[in-house]
């Protein structure tokens, strides 16, 4: 009786998760990036050479860390008025 019921039970499973495979193989495409996060991407790119060469050369403002420099660098990057 156990085969019996273990049969049944794996048919069953079966016909559930047939259904569910096709409806997820069915999924939007990936979006290319836009303009803009890729402007974005290589100022975050050209920015962190930038702070990898400081650090090492020993030019950055003390006690100043990546998140200010990036938004100092980003800002000058994108033409804005921070420098």
């Amino acid at each position: 009786m156990n085969r019996f019921a273990s049969a049944a039970l794996a048919a069953t499973l079966a016909l559930v998760f047939a259904g569910t495979v096709p409806a997820a193989a069915q999924t939007k495409p990936k979006q290319e990036p836009t303009a803009a996060q890729l402007a974005a991407r290589e100022r975050l790119s050209k920015c962190s050479a930038e702070w990898k060469q400081a650090k090492a050369g020993g030019k950055t403002e003390a006690g100043m860390k990546w998140p200010k420099f990036w938004s100092a660098c980003n800002a000058r990057l994108k033409g804005g008025t921070r420098a």
